[in-house]
């Protein structure tokens, strides 16, 4: 098949991509490198620098291809708060350009990436895709608002659309940034570097941690998948971690002790946040497969940068 990946420089386009290649795909990437980094990708994939608001570009891109993985997003909660117009231009604006382009050059399948974060605090062990979204940050409003567009897009032009809300994902090559850092790299590399491991509210907070490879199988079945358009889709575990058990369990992967600072001044988000992925496995075949502590280890042995 002929993808293009929007955001395919990222973390998870950057697996995405090289995984696609090396299966004898053909793939075209579309990234800023506000974010991305071209030389992780694979010298197979054709790489192209650009913003998703410059439609003539992504016509030309879109030239022959049989589905679009749109990705390219901020992504980062607290900057979210900190710049919600650029957010909103980025994660929303530039959701519409692609679809725009994408019905002026006849494509009729999209993979969109949203997230998990659009249900916000909820009252259920874990989330499914029929509870009313209550995002509690800017960029969780993006990502809804862009979910919102791709499916009434789709509706409207004849689009096939599936969104996948996909939780908190990690592994090797994700970016690990001076500020707003992802937290399981930033724990893991200061543990390693004898640094502070700094844990925001009661450290009680619940996530759902799925490993990147896991995130593929769910991003390449619904490339695939037969009668799922204008579904929207869990990508996670189903297994909820707490802060303060995600810093144990560091501890015993590394064979480390953590130095922990608790600071329950700064709010640690919602209190808990578990994929039911009950339609994931009925309408993808998808079954999580790295349980957590299989998933450090491996991001320990596979990515030098945590170790710096």
């Amino acid at each position: 098949m002929r993808f293009l990946i929007t955001g395919g420089a990222g973390f998870i386009g950057t697996a995405l991509a090289n995984y696609l290649v090396r299966q004898g795909h053909t793939v075209r990437v579309l990234d800023d490198l506000s974010a991305g980094d071209r030389n992780r990708l694979d010298p197979a994939v054709n790489f192209t620098r650009g913003d998703v608001e410059d439609k003539p570009k992504i016509w030309r891109l879109l030239n022959k291809i049989d589905c679009v993985y749109h990705l390219a997003a901020r992504v980062s909660v607290p900057e979210s708060v900190l710049y919600p117009r650029e957010y909103n231009k980025t994660n929303v604006s530039g959701t519409v350009a692609i679809m725009e382009a994408m019905r002026d050059a006849g494509i009729n399948r999209v993979v969109f990436a949203s997230s998990g974060a659009v249900y916000g605090e909820q009252t259920v062990p874990q989330v499914h895709e029929l509870l009313l979204p209550r995002p509690t940050s800017p960029y969780a409003v993006s990502k809804l608002a862009a979910e919102g567009y791709v499916h009434t897009i789709g509706e409207v032009w004849g689009i096939e659309t599936v969104s996948l809300r996909i939780f908190n994902a990690y592994g090797p090559g994700q970016a690990i940034p001076p500020t707003h850092a992802p937290v399981i790299p930033q724990f893991v590399r200061q543990v390693l570097g004898s640094g502070s491991v700094m844990i925001y509210g009661n450290g009680e907070q619940v996530r759902d941690y799925v490993y990147i490879d896991d995130v593929l199988r769910a991003l390449v079945a619904a490339a695939r998948a037969e009668g799922i358009s204008r579904q929207i889709i869990n990508v996670g575990t189903g297994v909820g971690t707490n802060v303060s058990e995600l810093v144990r369990l560091i501890e015993k992967v590394t064979g480390r002790q953590a130095k922990t600072i608790v600071n329950p001044s700064v709010p640690g988000g919602v209190s808990s946040l578990v994929a039911d992925t009950r339609q994931a496995r009925a309408l993808l075949n998808y079954e999580p497969q790295v349980p957590l502590g299989q998933g450090l280890a491996w991001l320990i042995e596979r990515d030098p940068q945590v170790s710096i």
